[in-house]
Order: C-alpha cells, then structure tokens, then sequence
C-alpha cells in the first residue's frame, strides 16, 4: 500500500490505529536520520576489511588484535542470527527502522550503501565483516577539543552535513581518507597512521552502546510521543528519546567514569588495578604485541570485548560450520572469556537471621547488571536448600533444562520490561502494558536491575535509566532478597544465574515474525545448541540453623515485636517476615507467628 507522506502525518495526528490499516507504522528513512557519517561520504575502498588487517596484527602471542577481535561478537555482528531475528520484528512493527539496526550491527552497511535496505537483503561479504578493525580504527571523534583531538579533524567535521553532539545512536564519524587511528604515541606503523586519544575513551564506546528510539521524544512531563512521520527527530539526544539502551549512559554517571574505582585486579589485565574506561573491563592488557613489527609492550589492549553472550557466540558457531571467514577456535576462546566476565561482573553474600536466609547480590561491573539491548537478559536468585541426608527440600528459582523454563514467581528476577502507555495503545492498536514490540514501546513496566557504584535516583532517571518497581538509596549498588528456611533445612547453595536467551522470547521471536524466515532459523539454532542454559555468575554456601518457628527477628522469641514486623510489610514481596516461602506477607505467614508465639 502506498501513502502519501501528508496521509502518513495526518495518520499519526489523529490517532489512527496505523497497524491496524497498514501492517506496520510507514516511516521512513528520514525517520531513522542520525548526524554523522552518511551513506556516499566514504566506501569500502577506504574503510579495507578486517581481513587486509590480519597480515601485520596476527601476531599470535597474548596480545594478538586480530585474533582476539575475530572470535568476537563485534567481529561476528554481521553474522548474529538474534540480530536479524530481532530486526525482522521490528521491521514489521516500524517501516525502514532496520536501516537504525544495521547501523551499528553492521556498519560496513554505511559504505556500501546496502544500510538503505532495512530489511539487510542485500548485504553482501563486506558487510557481514561484523565491527570490524577499519571501522573502528577510522572513528573520529565528533566532539572537537581543542589541544587533544588531532587537529585534521577540524576539516573532517566541518565537511559532514551534520556533526553530532552526542555520544550514542551510531552516530559515528569515519576518516572520509581511512586513515588509520589509535591511541599509541611510538607506533612503527607501516601505514599512515594518526593518533587519537578518543580510542582510549568510554565516549568511543558509547557510540553504540547508548541508543533512544528515534521515533519518539520525551515530553516535558517525563511521558514520551511519537514523532511526527517521515521527519526527522526533533532532538539528537538519545536521553530525550525512550530507552533501547544506557549501557554507556549508566557507566558515565557511575564511580568508575567519576574518578575510577580499584576494583584490586578484579578484572584482569597489567597495570594499575583502578577502572576507570570500558576498555579497563573490556579490552584488559597484556604484555605482548600488537604488530609483528612491534615493538613489545607490558600492556597491550587485547581485543576481546567480552560481554555476556555466550548463547549467541554458540549459534553463529553452529550456523557458520565451513565458513572460512570464521574462526570456530576463535569463537570458542571468546566463549570462555564471556563465561569469565560474566562470573566477574557480580558476587554474592548470606546469612540467615531467624528462619530467612539473606542473598545479597552486589555489582562488580561498571554499569548496570544485566545491561545492554534488554529484551530477553535476566538474572536471578536460585537456592537450593538441604536437609541432613543431602537431599534437596526446597528450591528457590529453579531452572528446568528440560523444558527451558524458570520457576519466576518464587525468587527474585533482576530485568527490565518495555510496555505500551494508553496514548501508544490507541496509536498503534495494540495493547497497553508489558509489550514485546519494542520498537513501539513508550513506558519502562519494570526495571530492577542493580545500579554501579556511584548510583544516584535523580542522575539516573534524567539520563533515561531509572529504577523502576523496584527501590534503591542513592550508592546502592547491591540488592538483597529473602528467602524462607523450611523445616528440616541443614544447608544451602546460593547461586546468581545469568540468562539472555529465555525460551519465551525466542518463541516470540519465532512466532512474531511473518515476513522472513529468521525467526525460525533463530529457534532452530537456539534448540541445536544449549537452548539458552543459564550461566553461574557467583555462588556460596552456608551452614544453616534451627530457628524458633515464627521468630521473624532472630531473637530466639515469637512476640509482639515480630508480630509488628510482620504486620508493618504486610502484602509486600520479598520480605524477611515471608515465613512460608511463597515470596509474600500474606495469613499463612500470620498464621506461623501465632502458632510460634512464646509471649
């Protein structure tokens, strides 16, 4: 169906449900502009692929660029089958907002000119070259400093349509030249090369690890609209625009971009043991090379950008068997590197008091736990408790691997859940509440997830990440949730369980999609792997004691006091007065404390 650009306008002002007319909102590219590097202002040419990168820095000791970056997901950006599954959706919800998709998954998509296909059809070899060693080593940074930019940039920027003044939504700017970028003063370079401290920096990552819904702008009163159609927003500030990601807004407003935090080595590398940039956590060094004409360094940044997604690295392995562009070793490494990140991002503390166990689940990491794109990433509590011969009595947040299904009522589940206001509903004609069609969403339904050190409510809620359902004082970055200790309970294992592919979500991307088949690919792939199995993130013991039933405070009585305990969180969640594990202040737990009751 065509629609003129003023019916598609007219569609949007009076509130027409445009999916039920059409299928889909009709943007248009214009919708998805962002400043920055367009498609005809550089090209494959000048931006080589990773391969042309191998030769030099394949060096094949600890330090090794190429090696480390190929088994990456950044390397395989182009080759995510969540991605396209992902993109198809919400190619189906929103017309043309694949071109946004591709422009950070697969940027080489800008040079050939193949991005302005939305529906990534007609990407070829170059462009399934994932984020790859030029594109990044050409970036330039698009907030000019005087006396630390390099002073060429000055007339890269001053050529662009349109320079960006925020870091976020792909708004890169690539070195028209390709010419070669990094932070090393003493390179021996064998190309031209200029050096660039932005490659140092958290601002170089958040280029694509902060990204607002183009579509909508955030309204005086906090709510978001969407934005008029086949126009371009009216703000680039991706805090204006409802949240798809603040993974980088949530580093910047931390302790670790505000000073650094010694972490005591946590997360590997030589040198100092104070974090302070993403690359700290994410690109750890390493005495080696990262040329084969050196020179050798104690730190070179190894390029492993190691994240959480380990299901995903293990579905592009499967599906890329006898790919020569892909490196099954490579991918194998990356996996146990994602496995260790994962295991260093969060620790955990118990204790019992009374008949509660106490988990507290602290934050390691330098943003947000779990972060990044949200759909579908979760972690939570799982207790095992034991009785005296060893066998399991109680389970709190257990997983079936059978079924791939996790018992989410009775432990506490840390997430985030996009939804539908009412204006979006009658906009769109879909439901109000917890949606899946991200690309429509207008409302945060829930995000619990636990803040980095450095927390603070109003920073955060002002930069598109607040906390919501959920309560945190500013600097807390743990949570502790409670769990009951039933009769006959001698000990428990505490573990932190990390998630990013649950079935339900794959099966929403499989049943969702009606134009392509990747939903169906991405289902296949998710079955012939390990169907997204939970990771361990952290885990401890403890030895656990006979409590008085009904001794909610620990105090060896059931009175009055902790009758007023209970009474003062009566119908809340997740409390220490949850006397019979159901995960709520309700009458059976009433019930205990008057039975117990000692005077």
């Amino acid at each position: 169906m065509s629609i003129s650009r003023r019916s598609r306008i007219a569609l949007t002002a009076l509130g027409i449900c445009a999916l039920a007319l059409v299928g889909s909102i009709p943007m248009t590219l214009e919708d998805f502009y962002v400043p920055g590097t367009q498609v005809g202002d550089t090209n494959q040419n000048m931006i080589w692929s990773s391969q042309s990168c191998m030769n030099c820095h394949g060096t094949s000791n600890p330090g090794d660029p190429y090696a480390t970056w190929r088994g990456s997901l950044m390397a395989l950006a182009g080759r995510d089958p969540l991605f396209y599954a992902q993109m198809a959706t919400a190619n189906q919800d929103v017309e043309h907002v694949g071109n946004y998709c591709i422009r950070c998954h697969v940027p080489g998509a800008i040079m050939t000119g193949h991005a302005l296909v939305s529906d990534g059809s007609t990407l070829d070899d170059y462009d399934r070259d994932g984020v790859s060693c030029h594109f990044c080593h050409s970036m330039v940074d698009p907030i000019f400093k005087p006396g630390i930019s390099p002073p060429g940039d000055k007339s890269i920027l001053a050529a662009l349509t349109d320079v960006p003044t925020h870091y976020g939504n792909a708004a890169f700017v690539l070195d028209p030249s390709g010419e070669r970028r990094g932070p090393r003063l003493d390179h021996q370079a064998m190309h031209s090369m200029t050096v660039s401290p932005f490659h140092t920096t958290g601002d170089f990552c958040g280029t694509c690890h902060d990204v607002g819904n183009l579509a909508t702008t955030r309204q005086s009163n906090g709510t978001f609209r969407y934005n008029a159609i086949d126009a371009r927003s009216p703000t680039t500030d991706p805090h204006q625009q409802f949240p798809l990601e603040r993974t980088y807004t949530e580093w910047k407003l931390s302790a670790f971009a505000n000073g650094g935090v010694d972490m005591g080595g946590r997360f590997g590398g030589t040198g100092p043991s104070v974090v302070s940039s993403c690359q700290d956590c994410h690109m750890p060094r390493v005495a080696g090379t990262a040329c084969v004409f050196g020179p050798d360094r104690p730190d070179v940044s190894r390029h492993d950008f190691s994240g959480s997604s380990v299901g995903v690295l293990k579905m592009i392995a499967l599906q890329s068997v006898g790919d020569p562009d892909v490196d099954p070793d490579a991918i194998a490494a990356a996996i146990e590197k994602s496995i260790n990140m994962l295991q260093r991002a969060a620790s955990v503390e118990v204790d019992q008091t009374g008949q509660t166990v106490r988990v507290r689940v602290i934050n390691e990491s330098g943003h947000k736990i779990p972060t990044g794109h949200i759909e579908g990433r979760r972690i939570w509590v799982n207790v095992k408790m034991f009785n005296a011969q060893n066998v399991v009595i109680r389970e709190y947040g257990a997983y079936n691997d059978v079924t791939a299904t996790l018992d989410e009522h009775s432990t506490e589940i840390y997430e985030m859940h996009v939804g539908l206001s009412d204006y979006a509903s009658k906009m769109t004609g879909l439901p109000s509440g917890p949606t899946g069609h991200m690309a429509l969403a207008d409302t945060i339904e829930k995000d619990n997830r636990i803040p980095p050190r450095g927390f603070e409510n109003a920073a955060f809620e002002a930069g598109g990440a607040p906390v919501v359902g959920h309560s945190y004082a500013d600097g807390q970055y743990w949570d502790d949730s409670y769990f009951a200790v039933v009769a006959g309970a001698a000990r428990a294992e505490v573990s932190v369980m990390y998630q990013n592919l649950p079935r339900d979500y794959i099966e929403h991307l499989r049943d969702g999609n009606h134009t392509n088949t990747q939903g169906m690919t991405l289902w296949t792939l998710w079955n012939a792997t390990d169907r997204g199995a939970p990771i361990t993130m952290a885990s401890t013991k403890i030895q656990l004691v006979e409590a008085l039933s009904g001794d909610v405070n620990g105090d060896d009585h059931v009175d009055g006091s902790d009758l007023a305990y209970l009474l003062s969180g009566w119908g809340t969640i997740d409390s220490p007065a949850d006397l019979d594990g159901n995960r709520i202040v309700d009458g059976p737990d009433l019930a205990i404390v008057i039975a117990g009751w000692t005077g």
